[in-house]
């Protein structure tokens, strides 16, 4: 193998890196938990050693969050509105809670998702080729 061929294997695919990541798996060996308490990231991964210290996901999983919830809820809310006749106190406390549950579930997803896709493509330090 050629020396540009060598250079053009993509040695972390961001398919699996980003599965992994929504599952808050390391995105290096999938095995090892990402997340430490709810959105705090390791700064190495359990299992293989992986240092994740170089993570800058900042606010891009809030931002993710965000968009998805109210795309998904927001049309809902308004089906439900038309669809039924709620009272409005009960319509707001059904989506709001479940709007929350949402929020909750998908933020240390989306998290897990963004330092797996900084890691698979060697941004913010994670490029540990020599030059």
């Amino acid at each position: 193998m050629s020396l540009t061929e060598t250079q053009n294997v993509d040695d972390r695919p961001l398919s699996p890196a980003i599965w992994r990541g929504l599952r808050c798996k390391c995105p290096a060996c999938g095995q090892g938990a990402m997340l430490h308490r709810y959105l705090k990231v390791r700064d190495a991964c359990p299992s293989c050693g992986e240092d994740l210290s170089h993570q800058r996901a900042d606010d891009g999983p809030a931002y993710l969050t965000m968009l998805v919830t109210l795309k998904v809820v927001t049309p809902l809310m308004v089906a439900a509105m038309f669809a039924w006749e709620m009272h409005p106190a009960l319509l707001f406390t059904l989506f709001a809670s479940f709007l929350v549950a949402l929020s909750l579930f998908l933020l240390p997803r989306f998290k897990g998702m963004i330092v797996a896709f900084q890691w698979s493509r060697r941004m913010h330090g994670f490029d540990d080729r020599q030059h």
